[in-house]
């Protein structure tokens, strides 16, 4: 559930596209790296882990265990509004946790709508690729609509019914995705990748993460600042949802699941599939000869030269679609815990409306896009996470401020 609620669609968009884009220059360099170099092939793994790695799982863990210690060790409802109990007090139940919880709603809402919007724009893409037709933004609102009835039926179901169930499937489909990459793609390449990759990752992150006298603006403005808002904006949805499943753990236990193992499966899976795209490009093979040029496209151009292209292009489009629907699915979830304040849920029609709503969004952010339809859901995304933003460094203080007294686990 963490992998299907907290980056599955991402890894899918981005496993292939984000490795070859920084390598051949697709949408600025990192660090002002030269297109094709060395240092550039160095920098296409270590920068998209940078993006993937521990910042977004620390910014979620951080927001998981605010919530988790405050509903769990506390007895509070809940809700985000909890989080800021030692520093509002008994004030958070009135007018100023009600703008708290706004945000967070708001905050959500957008990040997933950005989220099932990429999702639709690569599934539509694929279709379209596939079955060779033309669909444009009417088949994405036709695959957000697929999308949104199929998590409305599995949100009625609930946790263990719905997402969980989806979240096996996905996962036991990804790693089967996953082994066939590894041992049909530059098999020696990607294993030793494993290891260089993520020294470099290690290396290369205090650059990275520097932004004094940087020359490489357009590349992290178009890319990191995106990433950041994008899991600001989530952090409330998965941050909720991540306490809600790990109620019982102890912290250290809780921040081994939550942050170590997902950096781990990152850096497999953009090594895996990021090796296997830029092997394709320097060979000259197939859809990626010449690069990314439609990011949607990418993963279905790397499977188009590997064996068994029907039923691979298959599975990915099934993980694909899974994956937009257990987001779909946790989020109302979550939005309809936040909007009853933590307490008891309300009738299941309120998780429907909330699915609805994200559907809604997502298709109103395509549709007033256009042409720059991906550019107008990262511009959503950081307009939605700006406010957000003051409220995760208040979330710190105010989980310091409690954590130095507290001796009890997460229980």
């Amino acid at each position: 559930m963490l992998f299907a609620a907290g980056v599955g669609i991402g890894f899918m968009f981005y496993g292939a596209a984000e490795p070859l884009a920084y390598y051949t220059d697709w949408f600025g360099m990192p660090l002002g790296a030269e297109a094709t170099s060395p240092y550039a092939r160095r920098l296409a793994f270590s920068a998209t882990l940078f993006h993937w790695g521990i910042a977004p799982w620390g910014i979620y863990a951080v927001m998981g265990l605010a919530l988790g210690f405050f509903a769990y060790n506390r007895g509070l409802p809940l809700t985000i509004r909890s989080i800021f109990h030692p520093i509002l007090g008994n004030r958070v139940w009135g007018w100023q946790g009600h703008a708290i919880d706004l945000f967070a709603v708001t905050s959500t809402i957008f990040g997933l709508a950005t989220t099932i919007g990429i999702g639709a724009t690569q599934a539509a893409s694929g279709f379209s690729y596939l079955f060779d037709f033309q669909g444009g933004i009417g088949l994405q609102v036709v695959v957000i609509a697929v999308i949104s009835s199929l998590a409305i039926a599995s949100v009625l179901r609930g946790i263990n019914r719905g997402v969980k169930w989806l979240s096996n499937i996905n996962i036991m489909l990804a790693a089967a995705l996953l082994i066939f990459v590894i041992t049909t793609g530059p098999t020696s390449a990607i294993l030793l990748g494993f290891i260089t990759h993520f020294y470099d990752y290690l290396i290369d992150t205090p650059q990275l993460s520097n932004w004094i006298g940087r020359t490489d603006t357009e590349w992290f403005h178009g890319w990191t600042i995106f990433y950041w808002a994008w899991w600001i904006s989530w952090s409330p949805f998965v941050g909720m949802f991540i306490a809600r499943i790990s109620r019982g753990r102890t912290v250290r236990e809780y921040l081994a699941a939550v942050i170590l193992v997902p950096l781990a499966v990152a850096v497999v899976w953009f090594t895996a599939f990021g090796e296997t795209a830029l092997s394709q490009y320097e060979a000259g093979i197939g859809d990626l000869a010449g690069g990314v040029n439609n990011a949607s496209l990418t993963l279905f151009q790397m499977l188009k030269a590997l064996p068994l292209f029907d039923v691979t292009s298959l599975i990915a489009m099934v993980l694909l679609i899974i994956f937009i629907v257990t987001s779909a699915d946790s989020g109302a979830l979550v939005v309809e815990k936040i909007t009853s304040s933590g307490t008891t849920a309300r009738a299941p029609h309120w998780r429907s409306f909330w699915v609805s709503m994200i559907g809604l969004t997502s298709v109103a952010l395509l549709y007033g896009g256009g042409t720059t339809a991906l550019q107008t859901l990262q511009a959503a995304t950081i307009v939605a996470a700006l406010p957000f933003t003051a409220l995760v460094l208040a979330c710190c203080f105010s989980l310091c401020l409690c954590a130095k007294s507290e001796k009890t686990p997460l229980n």
